[in-house]
């Protein structure tokens, strides 16, 4: 089965840096062996589904069937190294290890308060056994009992929002190529907070001038309210998780994703609207593609 087709934007903080009860918690998943970063889709994809075919079934991974969080859930952590960072001389990263709590039980719940937003009645009636505003109540307790007001993961299917391509460096991308079935295969970038932070605002300022305050600038602005949650010296990471199933090898070779938003956002600042208009179309053709393949499926 191919992993989920879900890419990730990932925090991970200094572990010295989290409160006592979460730090206790990471420090004991670490010693469990952690999760691989190769792993997480399909540890993702198993908990849920393990929640939904439970009798009765759960609301969310991770709970019992009163609905708190279930003593023995699992609590999965990615863990990498500063030495992994690029830094600007202006950033700096750690002490390690760096950590990046899964936090898939308030994902999730934040997930269904989207859902319970943008879904019409009879969906909702048919994917939920209790009432909307029970739904919204849980979910809403969930998010309150994180650590530090935030979730350490976002992600989105099929796709990469293109505002998130400002915060990296676009020559710091690791690429390993290996079987489109291998989940060794990826795509992704780390970047220091420090420069995740300075470039998204410099890009919202850009964005905000240029083309106003939706689309592309809301994204801008959230992505930084995210970001503003965490310690500083952490570290970011854009990753195309499962999306690399969807490419061939001289697809992900040749992706430029990356150095086109950060030409857009160039000549953004500079009044070139012709170069702009000719990088958003290149954009527009390499995730229009996978977007037809989202609707065929």
């Amino acid at each position: 089965m191919p992993r989920p087709f879900v890419a990730y934007l990932r925090v991970y903080e200094p572990l010295s840096v989290l409160d006592a009860p979460l730090a206790k918690r990471v420090r004991a998943a670490i010693e469990g062996g952690g999760i691989s970063r190769s792993a997480v889709g399909e540890r993702e994809r198993e908990l849920w589904l393990r929640s939904q075919l439970s009798t009765p079934p759960r609301l969310l991974p991770g709970e019992s069937a009163n609905g708190t969080a279930a003593a023995d859930a699992p609590f999965d952590v990615l863990t990498i190294s500063p030495a992994e960072v690029p830094t600007s001389e202006a950033a700096s990263v750690g002490p390690g290890p760096l950590v990046c709590p899964i936090d898939l039980r308030p994902r999730a719940a934040a997930a269904l308060v989207g859902f319970l937003a943008t879904a019409p009645a009879p969906l909702r009636d048919a994917a939920l056994a209790i009432s909307p505003d029970a739904v919204r109540a849980r979910a809403s307790a969930v998010m309150e009992e994180l650590s530090g007001g935030a979730v350490h993961v976002i992600s989105t299917t099929w796709t990469v929002p293109l505002p998130w391509f400002c915060m990296v460096d676009p020559d710091a991308r690791r690429v390993v190529l290996a079987p489109k079935d291998d989940p060794e295969r990826q795509l992704s970038w780390r970047v220091a907070m420090a420069d995740a932070r300075r470039r998204v605002a410099r890009a919202l300022a850009v964005v905000k001038n240029s083309i106003g305050d939706n689309g592309p600038a809301k994204v801008l602005h959230d992505t930084g309210r995210w970001l503003e949650h965490f310690h500083p010296h952490s570290a970011v990471e854009l990753d195309y998780g499962g999306l690399v199933q969807l490419l061939d090898d001289e697809e992900l070779l040749e992706d430029s994703s990356a150095q086109d938003v950060h030409a857009i956002i160039d000549a953004l600042e500079a009044g070139e609207a012709e170069d702009v208009a000719g990088l958003y179309q290149q954009l527009r053709e390499f995730w229009g593609g996978l977007a037809i393949r989202e609707r065929h499926n």
